[in-house]
């Protein structure tokens, strides 16, 4: 692998985990950067050029659906929710 090949493959690994670090749920966060850690091992012997360079735009695509799940997350986060009545000491009211 070349130097500057390597090194970008270096650089998105780690804007990847960085990331998928930012996610708030435990559970999408421990399942990105597992996925990330697996995906990068597995292919870490790959000696061919046009190959790699395949695997990196692979991995740029998935980078921009972890942020876009990240800002659909978090416009999710605080939901505006209708209440079914202005006061909850009210009887015929369902909450």
């Amino acid at each position: 692998m070349a130097a500057s090949s390597r090194a970008q493959v270096l650089d998105l690994y780690r804007v990847m985990l960085r990331e998928s670090g930012k996610f708030t749920s435990y559970n999408y966060r421990t399942y990105a950067i597992r996925r990330i850690r697996e995906a990068f091992r597995e292919n870490k012997n790959v000696k061919d050029s046009a190959q790699i360079q395949m695997l990196v735009n692979k991995a740029k695509r998935n980078l921009e659906i972890i942020r876009r799940q990240q800002m659909c997350i978090a416009s999710r986060a605080c939901p505006q929710r209708k209440r079914l009545c202005p006061r909850l000491d009210k009887p015929e009211c369902e909450v």
